[in-house]
């Protein structure tokens, strides 16, 4: 009677035709020098290789019953595909290392024992600790050393050597850490190693002789997006996240609020904005919101629209009431978390799947940058015609009485470049749209030879897929484009019968109001895309304010201009936090249990079925 498997070893493969072959059979004898016969088992853990790879796992495996070949017809990853093929192990100590043979498999007896023995959960190879012998050329060892020491620094590791290709886990220890991990590519092994740490696991690292074998660089997709991205995904996982409680967020929200509102202070009278708000009459306070109320349907309209596109449906007043309850939780919430939220309920009551949730929030997004860059832009040539540009350069220098000139140039840089990058990225994306050819990964493909540029490729495909599918259909584009424009015609005309409220705003002829708060309206919704003032707020009350100044007569100073910028977000703030309260008691959600689910999205795949 045979032996049953202790030890699996698993050679994650991808196009290795030239030495598959002679990695196998090293590793059966490198096992059977120390196991006993039939207690090993070598598993070819083969990801979508385009070579000869599955030919020769295959007939290996027809040659020796303690080969094993695991196909996979797509890549699945580095991570991925180790993942898979130990979940179908039949060992109790599970053990990886590179098919290159980059580490001496002279220390293949201590990976095994250490945890075959039960002394270790988790053992490790190291080319970084002392007494270990690595001839390792600069372009490789600086950035393994900057990786190791940014793991180390930010998840708080006590090993030195996360990457090295040479590791092993006890059964039990898989099974605890494989759910949790995330990643499914070369930051896989590197989370294993970090979560074994946090779960109190007992983990060796060991010093080995390692040579590199071929060539390498550093590859941008893979190192800085990839590796870098991960790292500080994880550290939010385990360091940020846990702290961040809803009443946490909450009242962060309100401290920075307050704290936006303290710094605009300190350039402008006190007294004389309270003055000023108080003077301001109810009566067309009202009408402006009553103004913006309109524009709350046709925001439910334009996102039927756009899901329409993509071949999802759902009722105008439902999708109103989703985007109601998406925008009260970015006012409530840090981050934008609404957005998530947004992408939670459409999934919950139309069984719209995350990723198409989260492209119509992105077409969203790029229409409403799109039209109020035009919106700006349009106003600006007026200006141009009439001699008015000289008045924009004078604020752009700072030289408006009242209003600090760091603030207005801030906003204004931030503005312009905002508006740049929406306008270059609609022009992508629609050329990519009409053309037969895939530019996103034609694009990053010239960035990153590595395999991890698939998986990027694809997460960019995703986010744009829904904006070109939208710019492809010239009908929707132009429903979409028109929509939006309204609406933010609606947000403008509310700014302007909020200053005309005012008795200095009272005496500025219609014209004026509707130049100046196309102007002041797009360019401050524009400053505040980028976080650059705390919380990412005051940026637009700064350039609101700079551009009241600057395009009305000289009886409406900044504590007016600033006053109105207040009031104007309020009123705002107001209708949708009242429309997101009634939203959410119609549609039986509850906003922080929305927030909690939403930010488990990242590959959940189950649909909801529709229960309105």
């Amino acid at each position: 009677m045979s032996r049953p498997v202790e030890v699996s070893v698993v050679l994650p493969a991808y196009n290795e035709e030239a030495t598959i072959e002679e990695t196998v059979r090293v590793t059966l004898d490198s096992l059977a020098a120390f196991l006993p016969p039939d207690s090993f088992e070598v598993l070819v853990a083969e990801d979508g290789c385009d070579d000869r790879t599955p030919d020769i796992a295959d007939r290996l495996a027809r040659e020796d019953d303690r080969v094993r070949h695991f196909h996979s017809d797509t890549r699945l990853g580095r991570g991925g595909a180790l993942d898979r093929a130990f979940a179908a192990a039949d060992g109790e100590t599970l053990v990886y290392f590179d098919t290159d043979l980059a580490t001496d498999m002279s220390h293949l007896e201590h990976l095994v024992e250490s945890v075959r023995s039960g002394e270790y959960d988790v053992a490790t190879g190291s080319r970084w600790m002392p007494g270990q012998r690595v001839d390792r050329p600069a372009k490789r060892g600086v950035p393994s050393r900057g990786f190791n020491v940014l793991v180390r620094l930010f998840l708080r590791s006590d090993l030195r050597d996360h990457q090295c290709g040479f590791k092993a886990f006890s059964r039990e220890a898989f099974e605890i850490l494989r759910d949790e991990v995330e990643d499914e590519h070369w930051f896989w092994d590197t989370e294993m190693l970090v979560r074994a740490q946090r779960h109190g696991l007992r983990v060796e690292e060991f010093p080995v002789e390692w040579e590199p074998k071929g060539d390498t660089k550093v590859d941008l997709v893979r190192d800085v997006f990839g590796m870098g991205s991960q790292i500080l995904r994880t550290w939010w996982q385990l360091s940020v996240s846990p702290r961040i409680t809803t009443p946490v967020t909450v009242v962060a929200g309100l401290l920075l609020s307050v704290v936006a509102l303290g710094l605009m202070t300190v350039y402008i009278d006190v007294d004389a904005v309270l003055g000023a708000l108080r003077s301001a009459d109810p009566a067309l306070v009202g009408l402006a919101a009553a103004v913006y109320v309109l524009s709350w349907p046709l925001r439910g309209l334009r996102y039927r629209d756009i899901l329409r596109e993509l071949d999802y449906e759902g009722s105008v007043g439902f999708l109103t009431g989703a985007v109601f309850i998406s925008q009260t939780g970015n006012l409530v919430f840090p981050a934008r978390a609404g957005d998530a939220v947004r992408a939670y309920v459409v999934k919950a009551r139309r069984a719209v799947p995350y990723p198409t949730g989260f492209a119509s929030l992105a077409v969203e997004r790029v229409f409403d940058l799109l039209t109020i860059t035009v919106l700006a832009g349009s106003v600006l040539v007026g200006l141009a015609v009439t001699g008015g540009v000289g008045e924009l350069a004078a604020a752009v220098s700072g030289n408006v009485p009242g209003v600090e000139a760091a603030a207005i140039r801030t906003a204004v840089q931030v503005a312009v470049g905002v508006g740049a990058v929406a306008l270059v990225a609609v022009g992508a994306i629609v050329v990519s749209a009409r053309s037969d050819s895939n530019l996103v990964r034609a694009a990053v493909s010239r960035l990153s030879s590595d395999s991890y540029a698939d998986y990027v490729a694809g997460v960019i495909e995703q986010f744009v897929g829904g904006v070109q599918t939208v710019a492809g259909d010239r009908g929707a584009f132009a429903r979409v484009g028109v929509s939006s424009v309204v609406i933010w015609t609606l947000d403008v005309i509310t700014a302007m019968i909020v200053l005309r409220a005012f008795a200095a705003g009272a005496a500025l002829s219609l014209p004026l109001l509707l130049t100046v708060g196309f102007f002041a309206v797009s360019v401050g919704n524009l400053a505040k895309v980028l976080p650059l003032s705390p919380g990412g707020i005051g940026l637009y009350e700064a350039a609101f304010t700079a551009f009241v100044v600057i395009l009305t007569p000289p009886g409406l100073g900044p504590e007016v201009a600033f006053a109105a910028g207040i009031l104007d977000h309020a009123v705002k703030n107001v209708v949708t936090v009242i429309g997101g309260v009634l939203s959410m008691l119609g549609l039986n959600v509850s906003l922080t249990q929305a927030v909690e689910e939403s930010s488990e999205a990242e590959g959940v795949e189950a649909k909801l079925p529709d229960d309105d």
